[in-house]
């Protein structure tokens, strides 16, 4: 049986994970409907500015300034957030660089959006005063950050439920407000004001959280070792890990947002505004399932693994509560590939043959003219990308030494290339414009995923951990099912072509999806129950 340990965290986590998908199911549901106000209450050019420029000038800044922090101080034991430690502060200390590092990188993106922005963005009204608002809500989130980091090592997860929750509903109402109650001349700085009023709602909701013990100083803390007394402003592991982490977040913030830097640099403000809608709809699942679980499985895996990965390097024989640790964790990770293999299945076999009907209900008239279409027609394998991804790196990333993080570093700089080239040849040699961006990315999450996946393997092998593998695949007979059902539907699409494009004029098309759907589902329970049962038992045991 594992130990208390992991038992209490395996079921705090599962809680996390729940909670955030709620969360994420909550702000995600009124992010939607809002965005579907907004794109009928807004041109293009507006919606690309603010959700592509915008949000990657917020982005670029808060992930430059805190990401490689926040996934460094993931490793720290929650008792060294106590203050009665010695360490304690020394972790509190470095909980506090992303503010240092905010200030500079907040100023220089600002700076060099604003010298490197086109005259039809820069032209428009009030761009330099929304512009300053985004970089006010951005140092307002890292003003949160030193909290943020303390209640996710105290394992209090309901703090930032709590605090998004709130934010995101401020954030809605603001921007709503401000839009249906001016002229659209004041429609960009709607979006700045709303953003600010999220960046400030976690700032209140944190110190609030946090309020019987907000001293955050940066301070010298006398530490003993072999008899000998030094005084230090940072844990030494943990700081060097935290630089490692953020020297690395430059290249994956490119891979990562590559995509929407590239479709800032060359496309028309009309079909930016086509890509961030196809992006708001297309991630929109990815948001509200994958995000939370990729996070709460990196506080897990971080949490599990970095006493196993000590263990290991000291011991090559690690104790049998070490490897009930790791099995659990292996199990946690084969449960979220075989979900993900599901996903990737249930998209690739339905969402091809139904994707116009659905643009015709979702989109409004004025974006089918722009790349949106197209785009959304590749986030049908991009979300299976993220999923697997974002899953395989949270792995890494809690159990990478700074080695390492090193050797992914120069990986990912030939992925990035390899991204550029791509997204160049597929953009605009091939003839795919926005789309092509999108592929490029797929290819680039890929390319990520089995460096993540080698690593993975490797880390098991070397601990002497067994994992079955296998047990992330469907058994043949329900591949089988999904072939056959994605034939029928296929075939189903081919006839009816040349009729409306609504639901009642094909409704035929959609029950054969329906009965397609239902078919898999139920050979999904009668060939994968016992494997399924044999993994959520597992995890039940661990909790």
């Amino acid at each position: 049986m594992a130990s208390e340990k992991t038992k209490s965290l395996l079921s705090a986590t599962l809680a996390s994970g729940s909670s955030l998908v709620l969360l994420q199911l909550f702000s995600r549901i009124v992010t939607f409907v809002l965005n579907q106000a907004l794109v009928r209450l807004v041109s293009p050019q507006v919606f690309g500015t603010t959700s592509i420029q915008f949000e990657l000038l917020l982005s670029t800044i808060l992930f430059l300034s805190r990401e490689g922090v926040r996934n460094a101080l993931l490793r720290a034991q929650s008792e060294q957030s106590s203050n009665h430690d010695a360490r304690g502060p020394l972790v509190t200390n470095i909980s506090l660089l992303p503010i240092f590092l905010g200030i500079p990188t907040a100023l220089g993106s600002a700076i060099l959006y604003l010298g490197s922005s086109s005259s039809s963005t820069s032209s428009q009204p009030h761009f330099h005063a929304a512009v300053a608002f985004y970089v006010l809500a951005a140092l307002s989130e890292l003003l949160s950050e030193p909290m943020y980091i303390r209640t996710q090592n105290e394992l209090r997860f309901h703090v930032r439920v709590r605090a998004e929750g709130t934010a995101v509903m401020l954030k809605t109402i603001t921007t709503f407000l401000v839009l249906v109650t001016t002229s659209e001349e004041w429609a960009l700085v709607a979006f700045a004001l709303g953003q600010t009023a999220y960046g400030l709602t976690m700032l209140v909701a944190f110190a609030v959280a946090c309020r019987d013990n907000l001293d955050f100083r940066l301070r010298q803390v006398p530490v003993t070792i072999h008899d000998h007394t030094e005084n230090m402003y940072f844990e030494p592991a943990l700081f060097k890990l935290s630089v490692a982490m953020t020297g690395q977040s430059l290249i994956k913030h490119f891979l990562t947002e590559g995509d929407k830097f590239l479709v800032s640099r060359l496309s028309p403000l009309a079909d930016q505004g086509g890509y961030a809608v196809a992006a708001n709809y297309g991630s929109l699942v990815a948001r509200i399932v994958f995000q939370p679980i990729e996070e709460t499985a990196r506080v897990f895996f971080s949490k599990t693994l970095a006493s196993s990965s000590s263990s290991a390097s000291e011991d090559k024989s690690p104790t049998s509560q070490t490897k009930e640790a790791l099995q659990t964790a292996s199990t946690v990770l084969l449960t979220l590939l075989l979900a993900f293999t599901h996903l990737l299945l249930l998209l690739i076999t339905f969402a091809p043959p139904f994707l116009p009907l659905a643009l015709s209900l979702a989109l409004p008239r004025k974006y089918l003219a722009t790349s949106a279409p197209a785009i959304l027609g590749v986030y049908i394998y991009y979300i299976p990308a993220m999923a697997y991804n974002g899953v395989l790196e949270a792995f890494f990333a809690s159990a990478a030494s700074p080695a390492d993080l090193r050797a992914q570093a120069r990986w990912m700089l030939v992925f990035s290339a390899a991204f550029v080239a791509g997204a160049a040849a597929l953009a605009r040699g091939l003839g795919l414009g926005d789309a092509g961006l999108v592929w490029a990315n797929v290819a680039n999450l890929a390319l990520r995923a089995g460096y993540a996946w080698a690593f993975v393997r490797r880390f098991f092998s070397a601990r002497g951990v067994s994992v079955e593998w296998r047990r992330a695949v469907p058994p043949l007979p329900v591949l089988t099912s999904f072939a056959a059902a994605g034939a029928a539907v296929r075939v189903s699409a081919r006839a009816h072509v040349g009729a409306p494009v609504n639901v009642l004029a094909q409704t035929g098309h959609v029950a054969v999806g329906v009965v397609g759907v239902l078919g898999c589902l139920v050979t999904c329970v009668l060939f994968e129950r016992r494997s399924v049962m044999q993994l959520v038992d597992s995890l039940r045991k661990a909790r």
